[in-house]
């Protein structure tokens, strides 16, 4: 493939597939300017590593996840936040995908418990959380973050509790 053919193509695949770098860069950012740095960060890491992506060995998407989660996590690790503002809560903005320019729909409040729940995991359970919620299949989550089916499936069973025990308590608080 030419060199131009090869940039066409590479950026008419991330085009298609740019909500996944948002939604990773709003996991992962606690701020605006934050965001954008990630973004920008994880483009150029795609673009250096997509000569050696292989279409037969993974779908795009499984391959960008991947290499988005692992920048995001390499960035993050450098960062020396402390653990009190280390993030801002997840919001429904955090999510927005570039060329549309419409906001998402406010989030309820079972939504945005949800976010903030989010937001107050560990790198690699945010990462499994946003793959589950994409409804990839655990195989394909396993195969992103390089962990066994079995770890995803009891990591998730986890979180999902304890999602429910904080929900739970919150219902209980605010009634």
């Amino acid at each position: 493939m030419t060199s131009g053919k090869h940039q066409q193509c590479f950026q008419a695949l991330l085009h298609e597939h740019r909500g996944i770098v948002f939604k990773v860069a709003g996991l992962y950012s606690r701020s605006a300017a934050d965001r954008e740095d990630l973004v920008q960060e994880i483009s150029v890491q795609l673009w250096r590593s997509f000569g050696r992506y292989d279409e037969r060995q993974a779908k795009f998407s499984t391959w960008l996840y991947r290499i988005a989660l692992n920048v995001a996590i390499s960035q993050l690790r450098r960062q020396r936040w402390s653990e009190a503002d280390r993030f801002e809560p997840l919001q429904a903005h955090h999510l927005e995908t570039v060329g549309g320019g419409e906001a998402m729909p406010e989030p309820d409040e079972r939504l945005g418990a949800l976010y903030a729940f989010i937001g107050q995991l560990d790198p690699l359970n945010r990462a499994l959380i946003l793959l589950y919620l994409e409804d990839r299949g655990y195989a394909e989550i396993a195969e992103i973050l390089g962990i066994s089916e079995t770890n995803v499936a009891t990591k998730i069973g986890r979180i999902k509790q304890k999602l429910r025990g904080q929900m739970t308590g919150a219902v209980a608080i605010g009634a």
